[in-house]
């Protein structure tokens, strides 16, 4: 059954992502089960964005519920779970002024960024202000214009010529991105944590130091929340670990918990600077996603996820960083909350993955030299003390990590 299956996927869809061996056909809370009717323990959660686990019933009586309502109306109408939303989301940040512009996807929320701060910055400035200084290993999308930003050469190649106006400078370098101001920038678009380029975190203070810079030259500062949005840091947006504040910042991932969902905030001008028929979309805040949206908004409050992301994340990452002791190919381990990665000092991510794979332990080959782990934000310490034993037991026999 799960080979047919398997086969039939790759014949029948186009390649996205490498695939490994296995077909999923039901979840529940921090577990995932096979074809075969194998258990194994979520430390993916779909790419940070299962962020109350599988088929949690809050989320699972709203979608239905909803369902059963009204589905679909488009964005000619207007509808309740999307204005709550869009109020939520604003409450949330304490933007008194905030507006919300859904989308369907990360992309989509980062695509409605640039645009965003495009006709800002031509309004005010003119039209030759619209460049935005990105970083070197941001992953923003894979829309022409968030590839532009993504600062990964590799994925650029096949799509030349990309989007004009992109300007690449090193994550956590101050001088670096001073220096790469010209004048003719619109923005700076950046993750608080870069996740797709292995859980880097900057040192503190840098992006205090970039609010400064955007001030300073009159530049709109992006904030991609994508990934480290909605509690995944250990506070409920990952930007608020400093004292910046953003301009405009973009969610998606666990705002849905699996239903496509993205959201791009602004506040203040920014928030003012569409008009009518400027950006628009038939789908994105649809009745069904946003009545999701906000039972998991609800629960991740009630049930205190951030403190659990913080003090989970906190022991999780203590577990880890005690197991490199014991495994001298196991570097260090990097992140905050429950977004870690650990790092190996040679290319072995993708044999750690596969290992764990058939032990019951889902983990992520974020680079080929590191593991990135981002379970849902209900998990627990016997959860950890479990992942853990999988990943030592791994680790002490996968000869790629042992030491020569």
């Amino acid at each position: 059954m799960s080979s047919d299956i398997q086969a039939l996927a790759d014949t029948r869809t186009m390649p996205t992502y490498r695939r490994l061996p296995v077909t999923f056909v039901r979840g529940e809370g921090v577990r995932l089960y096979d074809d075969a009717g194998k258990d194994y323990l979520d430390f993916v959660a779909g790419v940070a964005v299962n962020a109350l686990g599988h088929a949690h019933p809050a989320v699972t009586s709203a979608i239905a519920e909803q369902a059963g309502t009204l589905v679909h109306t488009s964005n000619l109408y207007y509808t309740g779970p999307m204005a709550r939303l869009a109020d939520r989301l604003c409450g949330l940040l304490g933007w008194g002024d905030g507006r919300v512009f859904f989308a369907n996807s990360g992309a989509e929320a980062n695509e409605c960024a640039l645009k965003l701060v495009r006709r800002w910055a031509g309004d005010k400035f003119g039209s030759n202000r619209y460049g935005t200084i990105a970083a070197w290993g941001a992953f923003h999308g894979r829309t022409l214009q968030t590839l532009a930003a993504t600062g990964q050469p590799a994925k650029w190649n096949p799509f030349h010529p990309l989007p004009l106006g992109f300007t690449h400078v090193e994550y956590d370098h101050l001088r670096a991105l001073e220096d790469a101001v010209t004048g003719a920038e619109s923005s700076v678009l950046l993750e608080p944590i870069q996740g797709e380029a292995g859980v880097m975190v900057p040192t503190d203070g840098y992006l205090e130091h970039v609010r400064r810079i955007c001030d300073e030259h009159d530049l709109a500062l992006i904030i991609d929340e994508v990934q480290t949005g909605l509690g995944r840091t250990g506070k409920w947006f990952g930007y608020q670990h400093s004292r910046a504040v953003p301009d405009v910042i973009t969610l998606a991932k666990a705002l849905g918990n699996g239903l496509p969902v993205g959201a791009c905030v602004a506040r203040g001008e920014w928030a003012e600077a569409f008009q009518l028929g400027d950006h628009a979309t038939t789908i994105g805040g649809g009745p069904v996603v946003c009545a999701a949206a906000l039972a998991v908004i609800d629960t991740i409050e009630q049930d205190g996820l951030v403190d659990n992301a913080r003090s989970v994340g906190a022991y999780l990452k203590q577990r880890l960083e005690e197991m490199t002791h014991r495994h001298q190919g196991a570097s260090n381990v990097r992140g905050r909350g429950l977004l870690l990665a650990l790092q190996f000092d040679v290319d072995c991510a993708r044999d750690v993955v596969l290992a764990c794979l058939k032990k019951g332990l889902l983990v992520n080959d974020v680079s080929p030299s590191a593991i990135r782990m981002c379970p849902p934000l209900i998990l627990t310490k016997a959860d950890c003390d479990e992942a853990i034993e999988i990943l030592d037991g791994v680790l002490a026999r996968v000869p790629q990590v042992l030491p020569a």
